[in-house]
């Protein structure tokens, strides 16, 4: 099992969570062998807790790697997982985890690099019909914060006029104003569909994600 948590650090860009190897020192994706008659969700929230210190999370099952060549011990599958979280919820212990932007998570070992693609491709295609699905940025939020979201995800600018056309239809004005600022107030909105950001019940609810 192995498990891509990804983030969007304040300001910075999308970014995953990576693991220092105790034997080899290499960085690499939190991972582990799923135990005699343990159930695959515990042992991806084992090696998350055990390997990288982190609790909290519910990571989803994403893709199967099964390339016979996709790792050097031999045929070893892997059920992949992904999880999405607010930076604000991550607290790193710098000695066995870090968080890096994911153009630069790249020459990992047993095919983490697939892994962390797949995982991208999977996260900008939800964010390409629908604001913030997985809940980055918390509610409520101007529509410049969320641009800034989306293009942190999909790894590129979008022209502001176009993108708030696109996602007006899927807000609900709430009738505040950001605070005080050089220029005119942004107003401030909520998602319509709120079940639509999976990661909403974090910023809101009593879900919470640690590292250390």
């Amino acid at each position: 099992m192995d498990t891509a948590v990804l983030t969007v650090p304040v300001g910075g860009e999308l970014s995953v969570l990576q693991v220092r190897d105790a034997t080899d020192g290499d960085w690499r994706l939190p991972g582990t062998f799923v135990h005699e008659g343990e159930q695959l969700a515990d042992a991806v929230l084992r090696s998350l807790r055990d390997k990288a210190g982190v609790t909290g999370l519910a990571p989803e099952q994403l893709h199967v790697f099964d390339d016979p060549s996709r790792d050097d011990r031999g045929w070893v599958l892997s059920v992949a997982h992904l999880d999405v979280v607010p930076a604000s919820l991550l607290s790193l212990d710098e000695t066995r985890a870090r968080v890096v932007p994911v153009g630069e998570a790249l020459g990992m070992v047993h095919g983490h690099d697939d892994i962390v693609e797949f995982a991208v491709a999977s996260l900008r295609a939800a964010y390409a019909g629908a604001p913030d699905p997985r809940g980055l940025v918390a509610e409520p939020f101007t529509m410049t914060e969320l641009r800034r979201v989306h293009e942190a995800v999909g790894g590129r600018q979008l022209l502001p006029d176009s993108f708030r056309r696109a996602m007006v239809p899927m807000l609900v004005n709430t009738g505040e104003r950001a605070a005080a600022g050089p220029g005119k107030p942004g107003a401030r909105y909520r998602r319509r569909d709120a079940s639509s950001a999976t990661a909403g019940q974090r910023t809101g609810g009593s879900r919470t994600a640690r590292l250390g």
